[in-house]
């Protein structure tokens, strides 16, 4: 780059940088972003509020489908010596907004347990969740582990990931799933 081309790149940087300043001054932002009231510890703006409650409103998985949810994701996340399990942080209202929320959740999810439910029923005559739990278990290890999962299994592996996926997503971002991290974020130093 010659002499000249590093001029014009110095005025052209700095003409951009002064129009950017003047294209985000606060009376421009203020004009243009609607007024929120405070959010009491939510976390949210209204119109963020009023998405959630219209999602909380709406209805996609049955009674069956959400009890075969809870066995499962406290299988993937049982309880510890410290913590609960995984529906004990809420994992199970969790993904239940979630596949309302997003609705490509919908048809894994859902087929996804009618899969679980017809393989446990090849094998033992009753759907999954009411297998005993080390039914449930061996069940789950022929599908927990990619690329050591059987041909004709391998739908239920791709359950079983998006499964374990949103559990963990569900547990860690839980008031629960935090302390359990021991996660303590930045804290000041001495001041």
């Amino acid at each position: 780059m010659d002499r000249r081309d590093s001029l014009k790149s110095l005025i052209v940087g700095a003409a951009a940088g002064g129009l950017m300043v003047s294209g985000c001054s606060p009376k421009e932002e203020a004009a243009e972003t609607p007024k929120t009231p405070e959010l009491a510890g939510y976390g949210r703006n209204e119109l963020e509020k009023e998405h959630d409650r219209k999602v909380l409103e709406e209805e996609f998985l049955n009674e069956h489908e959400l009890e075969t949810i809870a066995v499962l994701v406290d299988i993937i996340l049982p309880s510890n010596a410290d913590f609960g399990s995984a529906s004990d942080a809420g994992v199970v209202d969790f993904i239940d907004f979630i596949v309302k929320d997003m609705p490509y959740h919908q048809l894994p999810i859902r087929g996804g347990i009618a899969w679980l439910d017809i393989h446990s029923n090849k094998l033992h005559n009753k759907v999954f969740k009411d297998l005993s739990i080390e039914q449930q278990k061996a069940i789950c290890d022929t599908i927990a582990y990619p690329g050591k999962t059987a041909p004709e299994l391998m739908a239920g592996e791709r359950f079983f990931t998006r499964m374990r996926n949103l559990t963990m997503t569900g547990y860690f971002t839980s008031e629960m799933g935090i302390k359990d991290l021991g996660y303590q974020g930045n804290r000041p130093g001495v001041w």
